[in-house]
């Protein structure tokens, strides 16, 4: 028989004598032989045999396949879990599901509890967790990137279920059967804490990829896992390793299939704005004097070729003055006066509206909070004042806010209804993000995006990167 014990994020599995059952010693080794052969032809490459407890160790992800392997092969075993009688959790929220949410949540039920739901921002992916939640009935741990959305699972969460919610991270402490954590606390503590739970939700799961959060995901023994996010692309390409820890995509809809019906319609206008004479002649100086030491140095943006450009701009006055060039052509054509007169023109003919504006760095959102007086949150920008803001945002009290790229997810604001963008990355990821903030759905609404994009700059680039995605065709 297998024995599986649960020890510091890891799994360890012994091959004992079945004592239930009456047989020789010649036969119980035989049996015993003939299960260790099988379990290393299935396990070799995921286990290492420690001699100091005389059995095999491998990560704790890996339990669900074990017991599978027991079953499929009637081998008896003893259990590790910890929450074999914890099936009682009682979802008290009713509400009936939209028909692509319970699509979503039969589709992840079909693929054993595991995989990725790939949801618009909008669309009630929180909710398709809920639902997720309430199938399992046992105890859950929800990780998730920021305090902010740490605080509206809480919220959610306290609401939906007869439960006490815990929390880790952000000063608390406290494990309860259903746990909300941020990435961060979840890597130091998951270890410790990864036998007590048999659901894990990732929020936002195209943060996963990032090793650290990887392998703190893999410390825990949970058979079922269900990650949400509005869209998996990564520049790093990394996203493929999400599927050992969580799963595949299982269900996706994009957003120009819920549009209109279970999101808000919506505009995307891209205008291109001319830089004035002078910035034009200050932006290709700085340009040219960055381009040539990229090609003094043989330095290829591509594959690691920008954490290349740092270390040898970190290394003499050349280098130096070149990565103030870059910025400076950066700040250029990001926060022209061109773009600061085209976003008066557009606040004067969104006047009543809610509106979000959007830039890559809080230089230039600092820029356009002192300009046009209106408030502005960035990373900066404390725990306690950020929801003030959020929260006369959405009563209509102060109907414009400015910010960086702290807004881009992790906060909920259904009232949003126009987004202008003065300057972005070009990751695709990060500008559906930024649509998805006006398109929570209210009768008569009419979202609009306005992407203002310097002419003649490597911004046009940019922009035309990140629009690679259905949302703007």
């Amino acid at each position: 028989m297998l024995e599986l014990r649960y020890q510091d994020g890891t799994i360890l599995v012994f091959i004992r004598d079945d004592e239930s059952v009456t047989q020789n010693t010649n036969q119980l080794a035989e049996k015993i032989n003939k299960i260790k052969e099988l379990f290393l032809e299935r396990f070799r490459s995921l286990f290492r045999f420690d001699q100091r407890v005389n059995g095999w160790r491998g990560e704790a992800y890996v339990y669900p396949q074990i017991v599978y392997f027991a079953i499929q092969n009637k081998i008896p075993y003893i259990d590790a879990k910890n929450w074999e009688k914890e099936n009682d959790i009682i979802h008290r929220s009713i509400r009936t599901p939209r028909d692509y949410q319970q699509q979503a949540v039969d589709s992840w039920w079909k693929n054993r509890g595991r995989g990725i739901v790939v949801l618009p921002t909008g669309s009630g992916k929180t909710f398709v967790a809920e639902l997720c939640i309430a199938k399992i009935a046992r105890p859950t741990l929800i990780i998730a990137p920021t305090l902010d959305l740490v605080g509206q699972w809480y919220d959610l969460l306290k609401v939906g279920f007869q439960e006490e919610i815990g929390i880790i991270g952000g000063g608390h402490h406290e494990i309860k059967r259903i746990t909300v954590s941020t990435y961060d606390s979840a890597h130091i503590h998951l270890p410790r804490y990864g036998d007590k739970f048999a659901f894990v939700v990732f929020d936002e799961v195209h943060h996963l990829p990032a090793p650290a959060y990887l392998q703190a995901s893999k410390s825990a023994m949970a058979p079922f896992r269900l990650g949400l996010t509005a869209t998996l692309d990564r520049e790093d390409g990394r996203e493929a390793l999400l599927s050992s820890s969580v799963g595949p995509v299982v269900y996706r809809r994009k957003i120009t299939e819920l549009s209109g019906k279970y999101l808000a319609d919506y505009e995307a206008v891209r205008i291109l704005v001319d830089l004035s004479e002078e910035e034009k002649e200050a932006y290709n100086t700085a340009r040219e004097e960055y381009l040539n030491f990229l090609s003094e140095k043989k330095i290829n943006l591509g594959y690691q070729g920008w954490e290349k450009f740092i270390q040898l701009a970190s290394r003499s006055k050349q280098g130096r003055s070149a990565f103030l060039a870059y910025r400076r052509a950066k700040e250029i054509s990001h926060g022209s006066k061109s773009k600061m007169k085209l976003l008066e023109d557009i606040l004067r003919k969104e006047r009543g509206k809610r509106v979000i504006i959007f830039s890559n760095d809080n230089q230039t959102a600092y820029q356009v909070s002192n300009h046009y007086l209106v408030p502005c949150i960035t990373h900066q920008t404390p725990v306690k004042e950020r929801r003030k803001l959020i929260g006369a945002f959405a009563d209509g009290s102060l109907p414009i806010l400015a910010t960086s790229r702290v807004l881009n997810e992790g906060v909920d604001i259904p009232s949003a209804e126009v987004a202008i963008v003065l300057s972005g990355t070009g990751t695709v990821r990060e500008h559906v993000q930024r649509l998805g903030r006006i398109l929570r759905p209210s009768e008569g609404k009419q979202a609009v995006m306005y992407e203002l994009v310097s002419n003649a700059t490597s911004e046009k680039y940019t922009s035309e990167r990140r629009r690679r995605h259905d949302a703007y065709r």
